[in-house]
């Protein structure tokens, strides 16, 4: 019985690896499309119908293009970052509440703080092993976001347990059963998102990519396979972090259509700011980090602390 249940896990896990997989394939596809749109252009739409093979051409482009490395590169981490980056994102999934099996564990929030954490080092890693001082500083900078803005998201999701007292992610769906958190803390969940944005990297956070100064970042010595590992993780991220939004915050039935129709939507509200805002200043971005965001989310966190130990007091 017990080796029929690893079986049943490693099938659903290998089932939501490629589920994720495909789904970074197509949101691909939905970027681009919006952003040519947004653009007044068509977007990709000569392959297969409509474009909706385009995502897999991409993929056989890129894994079959040549892979060089810098001369001076410390070759066995250079090599290793994407794919250990890649591996970290998919690890992420693990922290969706799956209703079956030994999947849906308890502390499911402190184990997605820790693994997105360390996600962190592999970016590192990867501008430092490059040899670059592109690829360096692009990867400073992003070390640099991602760890100021990780700060606040972890305050914001201990608001989030305070008010509901568990750390696993199904309580989060249970509580949400009559009215979304969305109405509740609509500050936090506003919040939330644009650390979310900014902890993925993306526009008008792209400071990691600054074309302008740092021509594309951490992965700038990255072609073929690398590059391409490098974008399904960021992409990978993004799907996950939009999936965290749903179950936090907008009711996040797991057993409903409206889930993924939730999902779909906040993922398509990341790439509408993308075309719709200009970059950020990055000094802006930290001040945003530390003196906006950090006293707001102590705040919060005090107010939902000392209103919980009130109902506890009342209640003895």
């Amino acid at each position: 019985m017990y080796l029929f249940d690893l079986f049943l896990l490693f099938v659903s896990l290998l089932v939501l690896i490629v589920c994720v997989l495909v789904g970074v394939a197509f949101l691909t596809l939905l970027e681009r499309k919006v952003l040519g749109y947004i653009q007044i252009r068509k977007g990709p739409n000569k392959v297969g119908f409509m474009g909706i093979l385009q995502p897999f051409s991409d993929a056989i482009k890129l894994f079959s293009k040549e892979q060089t490395f810098p001369l001076m590169s410390n070759l066995n981490i250079y090599y290793f970052s994407p794919m250990i980056n890649l591996f970290i994102s998919l690890l992420l999934w693990m922290a969706m509440p799956f209703v079956t099996m030994i999947m849906s564990f308890d502390l499911s929030i402190l184990f997605f703080l820790s693994i997105s954490s360390v996600s962190v080092y592999t970016v590192m890693l990867a501008g430092w092993s490059s040899n670059s001082s592109y690829s360096l500083l692009g990867s400073l900078r992003s070390v640099a976001q991602v760890v100021s803005y990780e700060v606040s998201l972890a305050l914001i999701f201990m608001s989030f347990i305070f008010l509901v007292l568990s750390m696993n992610l199904i309580d989060f769906m249970m509580v949400q059963k009559f009215i979304w958190l969305f109405f509740l803390v609509f500050p936090l969940a506003f919040m939330w998102v644009i650390s979310g944005l900014a902890e993925t990297n993306r526009t008008p956070f792209d400071f990691a990519e600054g074309e302008s100064e740092l021509v594309s970042g951490f992965n700038i010595e990255y072609s073929s396979g690398g590059f391409a590992l490098i974008f399904l993780a960021e992409y990978s991220s993004i799907l996950f972090m939009s999936m965290i939004c749903v179950l936090l915050f907008l009711g996040g039935d797991l057993y409903s259509f409206m889930f993924f129709l939730k999902l779909t939507f906040v993922s398509f509200l990341w790439i509408w700011v993308r075309g719709t805002l200009p970059r950020f200043r990055y000094d802006k971005l930290m001040y945003l980090a530390w003196k906006s965001f950090l006293p707001c989310s102590l705040n919060y966190l005090l107010f939902f602390f000392s209103f919980k130990m009130m109902i506890f007091i009342f209640l003895l």
